[in-house]
């Protein structure tokens, strides 16, 4: 791994994370103290691993739109959050926001470690308990997000999440290519999907945990 990010806004969190990850042998570690500094140093260079924090400088929640322009601008980009938010819903709005990882930050030494090296090796991050927490609160809003949806537009998201092409998904409901292209841009508008392989890849991550 070439540059690991460090987004926080305590100089003591920046300097232990600096002094863990040198341990753990990354040699390249550049840190920002703001949101706004943060995207800038990340898209000059364009680092491997970003560690945010949720909260800085009394702004709410900022790091979760961070995360999400990063998660926009490179997909391949490893993002685990240190917050002292110990809150399920929250954890699960990083997630959502595209976070791999989610650690609180009175979590021990070798925590963070495990959590840095567990998103690193491309597998999502939560404490024990933390994971079952947020499971359950996913799985509500999941389901909240599902009830909006009309039974013909419920049919076409499992045939898209089962990577049907639409013109396979028009002869299984019996309906006209045209229907299925239209019913496709409905789904995107009412999931905010920025497109098809978009709405594909929530309509896998929605319906994975909806009970039959």
């Amino acid at each position: 791994m070439s540059t690991v990010l460090i987004i926080d806004d305590h100089p003591i969190v920046l300097q232990a994370w600096r002094r863990m990850l040198e341990d753990a042998g990354v040699t390249d570690v550049c840190d920002a103290r703001d949101v706004a500094s943060g995207y800038r140093l990340f898209r000059r260079r364009q680092p491997e691993f970003v560690i945010v924090d949720l909260s800085m400088q009394g702004r709410g929640l900022g790091g979760l739109p961070l995360i999400k322009r990063i998660r926009a601008y490179d997909p391949r980009t490893r993002i685990l959050v240190f917050s002292m938010h110990s809150d399920p819903m929250i954890a699960a709005r990083a997630l959502e926001a595209g976070a791999n990882g989610y650690v609180l930050k009175d979590a021990s030494p070798d925590e963070l470690i495990k959590a840095f090296e567990r998103v690193r090796s491309g597998s999502p991050y939560l404490s024990g308990d933390m994971a079952m927490q947020v499971a359950l609160v996913r799985t509500g809003l999941r389901r909240d997000r599902l009830a909006d949806l009309t039974p013909r537009e419920l049919e076409t998201l499992t045939l898209l999440a089962q990577g049907k092409p639409y013109g396979q998904i028009a002869d299984e409901l019996g309906v006209s290519y045209k229907t299925v292209v239209n019913m496709s841009s409905q789904l995107k508008q009412k999931l905010d999907a920025r497109n098809l392989p978009d709405l594909i890849r929530l309509a896998v991550q929605l319906l994975s945990t909806t009970p039959a």
